[in-house]
């Protein structure tokens, strides 16, 4: 399959940057396939583009090129770099991101990239950008236009914590999606693992959930009458498609009635905790 070029960002849709960027790449590529992953990334939110990006690059053929444009601007400290990582390149700043994409990280080859002919003004990490990833899509060897490094940020992820009773999962929000739902760190492998098949309550401020479901249908009663039941406003926990703890409100529309984050009170990093008997 042939490799294409992702685009992930914190731009948004409103300004110039994102134009630019794809300009840029049409002018030094034929025909390029470019996707874009997401440019709604909140500003300078690492964590939260390390999540998505983890979670979608796998699905694109292998050798694409992904560009990372979140907190990108080129100091001593956050030099621009081209990482192999999973027989995918990564072009993006170094400031830890890249350990946050991959938990056990391993890169198969780290290069900074030699700015010294970059032109200097506030635009030029997205040009330096387009210029590597143009360099690498046509085949070009990353040596090339880099020198290779051992030295790069590492960011240690959030992991869960258990208490010394082994009776209590403490994890933290990771993420929040669309629809509010809320994504927290408790894997179920260490669900499983602490739980030994026990009793529980999942502890979300004022709030106790005491089952996870395995889907979002699963809290209809579909065996009552559709007139009868109801259905929108039910909240649920379920190990979501990332093996991951999520909270959700069952087909809660987060702009007039509020979803899991809203109605638990849930934002960025704060606890959720699992108790078992």
């Amino acid at each position: 399959m042939t490799p294409v070029i992702t685009l992930t960002s914190d731009f948004g849709q409103k300004d110039p940057y994102l134009a630019s960027i794809k300009g840029e790449l049409y002018s030094l590529l034929e025909h390029p396939v470019i996707i874009d992953i997401s440019h709604e990334i909140e500003p300078f939110h690492i964590a939260q583009a390390a999540f998505i990006v983890q979670n979608s690059y796998s699905h694109f053929p292998e050798e694409s090129v992904h560009i990372l444009f979140i907190d990108d601007t080129v100091s001593p400290e956050n030099k621009p770099i081209i990482a192999k990582l999973n027989k995918h390149y990564f072009v993006c700043p170094d400031n830890g991101i890249l350990s946050l994409i991959s938990p056990k990280f391993n890169p198969d080859e780290v290069y900074e990239i030699d700015i010294q002919k970059a032109p200097n003004n506030s635009f030029s990490t997205r040009a330096i950008f387009a210029q590597a990833a143009a360099h690498l899509m046509r085949g070009g060897a990353p040596s090339v236009i880099g020198k290779k490094t051992e030295q790069i940020n590492v960011r240690i992820p959030f992991t869960p914590s258990v208490n010394n009773d082994k009776n209590t999962i403490t994890g933290k929000v990771i993420y929040i999606d669309n629809y509010e739902n809320v994504v927290t760190n408790i894997s179920e492998e260490i669900f499983v693992e602490i739980g030994q098949g026990r009793e529980f309550t999942i502890q979300v401020r004022n709030n106790e959930i005491k089952q996870v479901v395995r889907s979002y249908a699963e809290v209809i009663r579909f065996d009552i009458d559709k007139n009868k039941r109801v259905e929108g406003g039910k909240e649920l926990a379920l190990f979501n498609s990332l093996g991951l703890l999520e909270l959700a409100i069952y087909k809660s529309n987060p702009k007039h009635t509020g979803g899991a984050s809203s109605l638990f009170g849930l934002q960025y990093l704060d606890l959720v905790s699992v108790h078992f008997k």
